[in-house]
């Protein structure tokens, strides 16, 4: 019985059953998905040896500087995640640990995942097109976008997208680049009306911004916090609520004006 066992003894018993629930919890799979800091992605330019961004049916500009979409890479819907990975991730700036369902819809496939992905892309494609055409006042019946950025799934490109197509055809309105000739980062859904959405993933999209050389950083409104837990050096945040915020902070700071701030 363990009344007569020494104290250390039974002290040593009675932790056995919870060293075994940690040592199970080490290697057991959790339901977590690790991320971080995905590729960028230049709309203005060619991506895997296509033009990301083709315009007919109205002139269309030669542009400088560059508009990044940004990613972040998570482990798959069905990657095993044990407490290691997770302790670890947690203590480091480049790495998020988000539920598993947060980024994946539960008792989906991997097939039906990703056909659920490349639809929100193509959704969010179609509604960048309306909101830059809609901004510009131009008729789609008059002018075709093309999008070409088919292995990025998921809508959170749909902002520069748009961006893209306006700095393609109208610049900053005076015969100028939109980017100023910086290097522009950034992410958010845009709604057909010009509404920016908000992603998730941005301190870690920030990292990825800043590691390809942005110096500016589109943030949707709501995730300012967010973009600020882990914003590298030199990295300005402006946040975006529309369409048309984010065009006039472009042109604001390309004129040296004061600009919104995180």
């Amino acid at each position: 019985m363990l009344s007569s066992l020494t104290r250390p003894r039974a002290l040593a018993l009675c932790a056995l059953p919870v060293v075994a629930l940690l040592v199970v919890a080490g290697v057991a799979p959790l339901p977590f998905t690790l991320a971080q800091p995905g590729g960028t992605s230049d709309v203005l330019g060619e991506h895997k040896g296509r033009q990301v961004i083709t315009i007919s049916g109205v002139p269309v500009r030669e542009t400088k500087g560059e508009l990044r979409m940004t990613t972040i890479v998570a482990t798959g819907p069905r990657a095993d995640v044990d407490l290691g990975d997770v302790v670890d991730s947690w203590f480091r700036g480049d790495r998020a640990v988000l539920p598993r369902d947060s980024v994946y819809p539960a008792g989906k496939s991997d097939a039906e995942i990703e056909k659920r992905n490349i639809g929100q892309m193509r959704e969010s494609q179609n509604s960048a097109v309306q909101a830059a055409l809609g901004y510009l006042g131009k008729s789609p019946r008059q002018v075709k976008v093309d999008l070409e950025l088919a292995d990025v799934g998921g809508p959170s490109a749909g902002l520069f997208f748009a961006l893209g197509i306006i700095d393609k055809i109208q610049g900053n309105g005076s015969g100028g680049d939109l980017t100023g000739g910086r290097t522009v980062a950034g992410t958010g859904t845009v709604a057909a009306d010009g509404t920016i959405g908000a992603v998730g993933g941005v301190s870690l999209k920030t990292q990825a911004a800043h590691r390809d050389g942005a110096t500016v950083f589109l943030v949707p409104k709501d995730e300012c916090a967010d973009a600020q837990a882990e914003k590298p050096a030199g990295l300005q945040l402006i946040p975006v609520g529309t369409l048309k915020d984010a065009v006039s902070s472009l042109r604001a700071l390309g004129q040296g004006k004061a600009v919104p701030s995180c």
